[in-house]
Order: C-alpha cells, then sequence, then structure tokens
C-alpha cells in the first residue's frame, strides 16, 4: 500500500510544446500519470500549456492550468492549490529541470510539498554531468575520457590531450540540445560556446569520441524497496554517435551474446539502484563491438522517449507504475494489467521483433542539414511490431507515411557517391545502403564502411534478395508467401514484377494475415488483451470482436510538422464519444508515442502501418461497420477513395465531399457556384500551362498542390523568372498545381461543427501576423478581439451555405483573408484541425463530442444542442507557435505559406494583453535581468523598439545579454545574421506584428486561470 496515506491532492507539470526531443510521449505518460493518480483516489493538478494534447482535457485532471512552465508561474499555483505533493518525471527535462530549480530556491520546504518519487539528490546525480561520472567512477561502470567544463578555456585545455573527433553534452538539457560531436577545433569552438549556453548550469562534459562502438539501451523500473527490473533492452541500428532519438532502434536486441545482454543488464540494474530512482529510468550504453569493453553513456532519470517506446514495445505501462511508485508501491504490489494475474514485477517477454523509425522534417526542408549526430532532429517517429526484422524493417519504412511508401532510392547518383555518403549518418543512410546493395556491393564493404552491424544490413540484403526476384519475372506462389512474409504489400508486388492482380488472385485468397497478441509474457500466461499486430507468420489468436456498431477510427501516424499531436487528442476524444453511444471502437496507428495507440484508450487496438492494404485487412477481420477517416489528419483524409472504392462506408462523409474541397480545381468551381468570394487563380497540369496562367494573374503568386499537410510544397514567387526557376526544379508529382495571386490582409479563420445544413461556429480565430504567414506558424486571438459582426455573420453565412451544398457532417476548419470589408475563402480542410482542441478548452465544450453525437445520429440536428456563444467566453487565448530552433538552427525562421513550427502553446487572461504577456513571459524574464534587443529594421517605429544603441550586431550577438533579435529582411544578409542569433541560443523574430505583439504585453502580467473556472455549460442531444 501507499506509504503516505497523508498525500490529497498531487501536482503533476507537463511538458509544455512539443518541440523536437520532447514530442507527444510526454502526453501519453501524463496522461498515464494523471489516469493512475485518479485511480488511487487523489486530486489531481495539471499545469501544462500545450493545448493539443489530450493530457490538457478537463477529464484527466481535477483542475488544469494552461500556464507558462516556469518558476514563477507555479510558485503561485502551489500557492494557490496548495498541494501536498508533487510529480515531476512525467514531464520531460522540462518538468525536472523546474523540480530542481524549486527545491532549490525553497519553493517546496516553504510550502510544505514533497516531490514524489525520484529525489532531487538522485535527479543530480543523473543529470549534473561531474556528479554522474563520480558516481560512475565510483561503481565501478567505466565512462569515456572525458572532462567537467564551465568555460572555453577548460574545454580547450581537454581537448589538448586526446584527438578530435571530441563529444560536447550539455548538462540538464533534452534531445542533446547544445552539444553535438567536433571534428576539428573551430566546429569544437562553437559547439562549447552553445553548449555553455544551453545547459542551465552552464556546464559540459567534453569527451573523446566513442563513434562506432554499439549503443544499447535497457529501460529499468524501480520501486522505493529497492526492487529492480528490466522492462526491456533497445538496439540501435546506428553506432554511438547519432542520437538515439534520430537512430533506428530494433527490441530486443539482437546482435548481443547471452553474457553481453546479462552484463549490461547487471550494470543497469546497479546504476539504477545507486541513483535510488524511483520509478522508471532509461541508461545507455556504449558497447565495443569487438570486445566486452563498455562504457555508460548517460542516465535519463525519469520516464522518456525510450519508456513511450518500451511500453508500446512490451505491453508493460511504465508511466502508470512509474507513478504508482512514486507515492509508495511497490512493484510486487501492483497487478499487470494485460495479464491480470502477474505482478509488476515480472520482467516482461517478448515473442516478436520491434523496430522504431525516426520520422525527419527534410522532406518539408530539403535545405536543412541532414547529419545526424548528437543532437536530435526527427520530429517523431514510428513503431512496427513482427515476427521477423525483414518484417518489422518493412512495416517500419511504410508507416513512415513519406512520399516513397517502399524500399527505393530516388535521384540519380554514382557509386562513389553513394559510397560517401554512406560513412556520415543521414536520413537517408538506410535508403542509400539498400541502393548500393541492388548495385552488388556486398554487406561486409557496407559494415566497414558504417560501423552498422553485418546483422542488420543482412536483414536489408535479404529484402533486396527479394525485390531482385520479384523484379526478374519469376513471381510464383512461394515467392508470394516470401514476400507476403517480409511485407512487401501487393501493388509494390505487381509493379516489381510487371504482373496483373489475376495473377496473385488466388494465392491472395489462400494467404491472409493472422493478427497476434502483445501480452507481456509471450503467451507463457493466459492474457486478457486487445493489443494486436498482423503477420503472416504462425496461427491467428485473435477472434473478431463482438458488437453490432463497430466503428474503425483512423490515427494519424507519426509526429511531423503539420499534423501533430492535435489529431490524437482529436481521435481520443471521438474513441470515448463513441463508446458512450455504444460504439464498439477499433483504432490502428503506428505512433508509439501516442495515447491513441495505448491499449487502454479503444475497445481494440492494431499497431499497424496506415496504408490502404493493411486498413482493409483490419476491415475485413473485424467486418468493420463503418470508417472515421475526419480524426486522423491528411493521413487518415488521403485514404478516402481507397476506402470507398472497396464499398467501405466513411461515417459522415464521402470521398466526393472530401475531393470538392481539397481538389482545388473544383474546390473553386464549387465557390464560384456557391458565390463564395476566393482570390484568383486556376489549376495547373504542366509547367506550359503553369506559365501561360501566370500570364493572366497579376504577382505575387501563390503555387500550392492539393492533399498536403502544413503547407507542404507550397511557395511564393515575386516574378516570372522566380516562377520559371521553380516550375524547372519541380518534379512531375508536383503537378497539378493550383496558382492564385498573393493577396495582402489579415487571416481569420473557425474551426466549426457541421450537420449537414448548417454549421455550429462557436467564435472567430484572429491571427496577428500577416496573411500569407501558415496559421500553424501564425499566433492567434481565440475569441478575436477586432472582427466586426458583419463579418462574423457573413463567415457563417459562407459556412452555412458551404455545408448545405455538401451535406457535409462533422468537424469542418475553414480559413479566410480579410482585408477591410472584402472576405475572401481561402481553404477547406474537412476534418478535425488544428486548433479543435484550442477552441474546445477555451469555449469549455468538446467540438469532437458534439461531432461524434451528430456522426452517431443521423437524425440529429445541431437545434437540439445547448451550445455556448462567444459571449459565453469571459478570457481570451493566445496561440503561439513553438519552433524547434536549437535542432535546427540552419534554416532560417523567416514565416511563410510553408510551416516551420514544431508545435504550440496557448496561454490565457482576462484581457489579449494579459495572454501575450504569458506567451513572453521568459523573454520579460530576460529583459527584466538586463537582456537587450536588436531590432534590425528599415522602420523607424519598430527600430524604436530596440535596447541595443551602442554595439553593432556582431558585438551584440555575442553578448551575454543578448535576448531577442529582429530582422525581417529577405535577403542572404538578413538570413545569415538570423541563423548566427539562432545558434547563439537567441530568440528571433521576423515579423513586425509579433514584435509588436512582444511589445504590447509589457507590464501586463496577469494571474493563474483554470481551464475549468470558464467551463460553461455542456447539453448534449442523445447521450
Amino acid at each position: 500500500m501507499p506509504k503516505e496515506p497523508t498525500l490529497k491532492k498531487i501536482l503533476i507539470i507537463g511538458s509544455g510544446p512539443i518541440i523536437i526531443g520532447q514530442a507527444a510521449e510526454f502526453d501519453y505518460s501524463g496522461t498515464q500519470g494523471c489516469l493512475a493518480l485518479k485511480e488511487e483516489g487523489y486530486e489531481v493538478v495539471l499545469v501544462n500549456h500545450n493545448p493539443a494534447t489530450i493530457m490538457t482535457d478537463t477529464t484527466y485532471a481535477d483542475k488544469v492550468y494552461c500556464e507558462p512552465l516556469t518558476v514563477p508561474s507555479l510558485t503561485k499555483i502551489i500557492e494557490l492549490e496548495k498541494p501536498d505533493g508533487i510529480l515531476a518525471n512525467l514531464g520531460g527535462q522540462t518538468a525536472l529541470n523546474l523540480a530542481v530549480q524549486l527545491h532549490e530556491q525553497g519553493i517546496l520546504d516553504g510550502h510544505g510539498v514533497k516531490l514524489l518519487g525520484t529525489s532531487v539528490p538522485s535527479i543530480q546525480k543523473g543529470e549534473d554531468r561531474e556528479k554522474f561520472r563520480d558516481l560512475m567512477n565510483e561503481l565501478a561502470h567505466p565512462v569515456a575520457e572525458s572532462a567537467i567544463v564551465e568555460d572555453l578555456e577548460g574545454a580547450l585545455a581537454f581537448a589538448e590531450t586526446v584527438s578530435y573527433p571530441v563529444i560536447v553534452r550539455p548538462a540538464y538539457t533534452l534531445g542533446g540540445r547544445g552539444g553535438g560531436i567536433a571534428a576539428t577545433e573551430e566546429e569544437y569552438r562553437k559547439l562549447v560556446g552553445t553548449g555553455l549556453k544551453a545547459s542551465p548550469i552552464h556546464q559540459l562534459l567534453v569527451e573523446k569520441s566513442i563513434a562506432g562502438f554499439k549503443e544499447i539501451e535497457y529501460e529499468v523500473m524501480r520501486d522505493s524497496k529497492g526492487n529492480c527490473i528490466s522492462v526491456c533492452n533497445m538496439e540501435n541500428f546506428d553506432p554511438v554517435g547519432v542520437h538515439t532519438g534520430d537512430s533506428i532502434v530494433v527490441a530486443p536486441s539482437q546482435t548481443l551474446t547471452d553474457q553481453e545482454f546479462h552484463m549490461l543488464r547487471t550494470a543497469a540494474l546497479d546504476i539504477v539502484d545507486a541513483l535510488e530512482v524511483i520509478g522508471g529510468c532509461n541508461i545507455q550504453f556504449a558497447l565495443d563491438p569487438y570486445s566486452s569493453q563498455y562504457y555508460v553513456i548517460e542516465v535519463n532519470p525519469r520516464v522518456s522517449r525510450s519508456s513511450a517506446l518500451a511500453s508500446k514495445a512490451t505491453g508493460y505501462p511504465i508511466a502508470k507504475i512509474a507513478v504508482k511508485l512514486a507515492v509508495g508501491y511497490t512493484l510486487n504490489e501492483i497487478i499487470n494489467p494485460l495479464t491480470r494475474t502477474t505482478f509488476a514485477s515480472f520482467e516482461p517477454a517478448l515473442d516478436y521483433v520491434v523496430v522504431k523509425f525516426p520520422r525527419w522534417p527534410f522532406d518539408k526542408f530539403p535545405e536543412a542539414n541532414r547529419v545526424l549526430g548528437t543532437k536530435m532532429k526527427a520530429t517523431g517517429e514510428v513503431m512496427a511490431i513482427e515476427r521477423s526484422m525483414e518484417a518489422a524493417f518493412h512495416k517500419a519504412v511504410q508507416s513512415l507515411d513519406i512520399s516513397s511508401q517502399g524500399l527505393e532510392f530516388k535521384g540519380e547518383v554514382t557509386d562513389g557517391e553513394l559510397l560517401q555518403r554512406i560513412g556520415v549518418a543521414t536520413d537517408l543512410r538506410f535508403f542509400e545502403l539498400l541502393e548500393l546493395m541492388r548495385r552488388g556491393y556486398s554487406v561486409s564493404e557496407l559494415h566497414e564502411k558504417t560501423e552498422i552491424d553485418s546483422l542488420f544490413l543482412g536483414v536489408l540484403q535479404h529484402l533486396v534478395e527479394t525485390e531482385s526476384s520479384l523484379k526478374n519475372g519469376n513471381l510464383d506462389e512461394h515467392l508470394y508467401r516470401q514476400a507476403k512474409e517480409q511485407r512487401f504489400e501487393d501493388d509494390k508486388i505487381l509493379a516489381l514484377s510487371g504482373k496483373s492482380p489475376e495473377l496473385v488472385a488466388s494465392w491472395k485468397e489462400d494467404l491472409k494475415p493472422v493478427f497476434k497478441m502483445v501480452d507481456t509474457c509471450a503467451g507463457e500466461f493466459e492474457a486478457v488483451t486487445n493489443y494486436v499486430y498482423s503477420t503472416y507468420y504462425g496461427e491467428n489468436e485473435i477472434e473478431p470482436l463482438e458488437g453490432d456498431k463497430k466503428v474503425l477510427i483512423i490515427g494519424a501516424g507519426p509526429i511531423r510538422i503539420g499534423q501533430g499531436v492535435e489529431f490524437d487528442y482529436s481521435a481520443v476524444k471521438a474513441i470515448q464519444r463513441l463508446k458512450e453511444h455504444g460504439y464498439t471502437t477499433i483504432t490502428v496507428n503506428n505512433n508509439p508515442e501516442t495515447v491513441s495507440t495505448d491499449y487502454e484508450t479503444a475497445d481494440r487496438l492494431y499497431f499497424e502501418p496506415i496504408t490502404k492494404e493493411s486498413i482493409l485487412a483490419i476491415i475485413a477481420h473485424e467486418s468493420i461497420d463503418a470508417v472515421i477517416v475526419q480524426f486522423g489528419g491528411q493521413t487518415a483524409l488521403n485514404l478516402a477513395r481507397d476506402l470507398e472504392e472497396h464499398g467501405v462506408e466513411l461515417l459522415g462523409t464521402s470521398f466526393d465531399t472530401i475531393d470538392h474541397l481539397e481538389d482545388r480545381e473544383r474546390f473553386y468551381d464549387l465557390l464560384d457556384q456557391l458565390d463564395i468570394p476566393h482570390v484568383k487563380g486556376d489549376i495547373c497540369h504542366s509547367r506550359s500551362e503553369a506559365i501561360q496562367v501566370a500570364k493572366t494573374l497579376t504577382y505575387p503568386l501563390l503555387c500550392r498542390p492539393s492533399y498536403v499537410i502544413g503547407g507542404k510544397g507550397m511557395v511564393k514567387v515575386e516574378t516570372a523568372g522566380e516562377l520559371k526557376e521553380l516550375l524547372e526544379e519541380a518534379e512531375a508529382s508536383y503537378f497539378p498545381i493550383l496558382i492564385d495571386e498573393f493577396k495582402a490582409g489579415g487571416e481569420v479563420e473557425v474551426d466549426l461543427v457541421a450537420d449537414g445544413k448548417k454549421a455550429y461556429i462557436p467564435g472567430v480565430m484572429e491571427h496577428i501576423e500577416r496573411a500569407g504567414v501558415h496559421s500553424g506558424d501564425s499566433m492567434s486571438i481565440f475569441p478575436s478581439e477586432s472582427v466586426p459582426e458583419h463579418i462574423v455573420a457573413r463567415i457563417g453565412e459562407y459556412a452555412d451555405s458551404l455545408i448545405s451544398a455538401l451535406g457535409y457532417k462533422g468537424l469542418m476548419n475553414i480559413q479566410f483573408l480579410l482585408k477591410d470589408d472584402e472576405l475572401l475563402m481561402l481553404e477547406v480542410n474537412p476534418r478535425a484541425s488544428r486548433t479543435i482542441p484550442i477552441v474546445s478548452k477555451i469555449i469549455g465544450y468538446p467540438l469532437v463530442d458534439m461531432a461524434i453525437d451528430l456522426l452517431a445520429d443521423p437524425s440529429a440536428e445541431l437545434e437540439a444542442f445547448d451550445l455556448p456563444t462567444v459571449q459565453d467566453v469571459n478570457v481570451k487565448g493566445v496561440k503561439y507557435p513553438v519552433f524547434s530552433s536549437h535542432a535546427l538552427p540552419e534554416l532560417d525562421q523567416t514565416l511563410g505559406a510553408n510551416m516551420k513550427s514544431t508545435g504550440e502553446g496557448l496561454c490565457i487572461g482576462r484581457t489579449v494583453e494579459e495572454a501575450l504577456h504569458k506567451v513572453f513571459v521568459t523573454l520579460h524574464d530576460e529583459m527584466e535581468a538586463g537582456g537587450t534587443i536588436f531590432v534590425d529594421a528599415k522602420d523607424s517605429d519598430l527600430v524604436k523598439h530596440g535596447t541595443s544603441r551602442t554595439a553593432g550586431f556582431e558585438s551584440w550577438v555575442k553578448s551575454d545579454g543578448a535576448a531577442l533579435y529582429y530582422n525581417d529582411e529577405r535577403s542572404e544578409e538578413g538570413k545569415a545574421k538570423r541563423i548566427e542569433a539562432l545558434e547563439a541560443g537567441i530568440t528571433v523574430i521576423t515579423e513586425p506584428a509579433t514584435l509588436l505583439a512582444f511589445i504590447r504585453s509589457q507590464g501586463a502580467g496577469g494571474a493563474p486561470i483554470r481551464l475549468t473556472e470558464y467551463k460553461i455549460k455542456q447539453g448534449v442531444n442523445g447521450v
């Protein structure tokens, strides 16, 4: 039983907006934590200003504060709520660092708040590089030759004693922030400078590189009595030198001997016990592939990205159990929820193999530096479960949702160029290895170039051999079975072999995928599980679920720019509401970071690629009645045509409706028919047609393809020369495109719920930045403060007209251009949008719930709902973008049609100024501490806001107080300055409206506001 029965109220610190290195995995762990505490009867208070997460839905915690994650903000909430305990091991590095600061400043002791779980001294031993190294020396666990430094001089002194390359690891940072591998003194000096600035305690570990060693991870659980188990061990595909978040990962480890496995497991348990961790802990080792020599790389004394992966790989709910350990339970007192007979002290066993594959943003940013090192660059990841490594690798690639669903490599590259490329890790290296194998290079040759283990390379070789056999035209039943076992999809088999579908029809009928359970015990104990994966090996283990109304909710896949955790929020809310309507809910997704892939969310979870073949197999096995594609972002929406062609009912919509809104030509035709104004433009199917169309339009122009997310492929061109250059570089797949006139003005948008006849619009969201800045990169005010009532009414009229014409039901997002009294419809998204959770949380009414009520009941109409109006909302919310410039500082942060932000935050105030002050609170704190602003602009009204008067840019950017740099010049010089400022860790603003919003917010601080304080009546029909 818990040993602290006096605890009644517990405060959980979240991780804040999604950035590279700290993403949706903390929504999953935080949500599990909230549920675990409520299960034990505690009152739960949550602080997190990420509006996109299901964690910040008011059903998970008793009180939710959408407030900045700063010490002053948390102190105010502690004073207000008077919690008995605080949990900081579920919110990533952000929460952990805040807990240490609250402890060091005496705030926890001063208010009688107990830090639950791992203690501050233990956290410091794991996070402080010097204390950790001293502990490892004390325990006789080897670490690489290293030094702890706090200045450049000390770093250079260490470098003189070892040869380059040297690894730089800042203390108390996430995702390798500020660190890296330096091959030269020039690189080293730069890394040391940025690393010292990135570390909250200005401390670095500089160490001799052991790049090339195997990298092995252990996910460990420990309770307060010292009981330890290894939940999962994982092996990185890439050798040491690539951040584990950027490496392909295999679980369980595949290349270790039994002796090596137990040697590292023993070391992991020893280290966790010495640190006195309570809960989950991740430990990374480097192992010499030619001996038993190992080194301890680092420890995360909290749940982490790897914890989410280990949880989904094994079925063992690490975060939930970590929370129960934090309040006093021991491992042998907690029942494993999958078996319901074994205890949490029983180590999971796997009878399958898992492959995690990172999802990088380089398809959106081809100009970015693709080289992978110790600083993480991936925005998300996918996971695949299979019975063989070949199949698991293949399913993982299919899950990435990239333009190529196969293993092929694009581009005309010589052998010599490819061989040179694979010597450096990039996001393309996996595909380059496959291409070199196609060209006849052996496993041993490629191992010598990359130091990737020969076993992994051999797996890739097997895939290439099967691909080659298919290309040779020797397709027979045996080869077909082999290809299916390795997870080649039918469309790919036919394309490679050049055969017709009729040839494989009978084989396909006799060879269907079977479905296996994830049960944590490899079948050793009877399990009650609804967590499933498909394979072509063995017998089926899962019978279809019972139920008269079975609905499949398609998830959004990996987190990427333009499609983030907000779609998981919508999917989870939809699943929960469908259950209330009596539906049997089945979901498919492949993202190990999310709540939708928690086996407790839907009635059954299929962990599978989101592809036509995969989805149809699930539909056939379960006899699904209907499928919902509205909640899985563009990924799910793009499957609508294929599903409908196979006779699948799409609940609430049809492909024709979606196509009317997504296909630009049909969309503009529809608007013309409905007399809804839009910008002037035309669809173009070729380069020559685009050039002719452009002659009838006025520059600047906006070129954009259909069916994309996050503004991918959208480009603004100023002249005919720029257009010609763009079209010459564009691939054939870029067409057809729409070319529009680009008009100046402001942008507003609405999220609405439609019943097939008209819309419910809870309010208008007003963008702070100009039109032309992608909505995901713009700051926005909701409800709007300056949109006239007659414009709001016109927006409603246009929405009703569109919905009535299409008979559309469910959620929809519409974006408009507003200039003076002119209102033009820009875009319609026939699905849940990025801003659905924001609007829902501000008005206190879940729009997803209402949409499901309408979709579930064909006769339901909006009139039956007790709906809030904008007058019922007594606060203002400001949504703001968050850019992961720490991971990709080489990207120019100028804003445009192509979305760049990785996440968003939400701050709430009684006034817009109050909300804005919370948005910029960190900058305000820096200014109060003597920080300076450099406004590099020609506009004198903007220049007057700069506080740097004596220094030029080059001296200012190197100064200690440099806090904010403004530059909006679209020139190479302006770009170079912005990038230099970003690399120095300085906040950069590129839009005048954003700078003015910051100025407006000065001196407007406000008290913390609970989401539940202004939650209004929720009258719902039919439930």
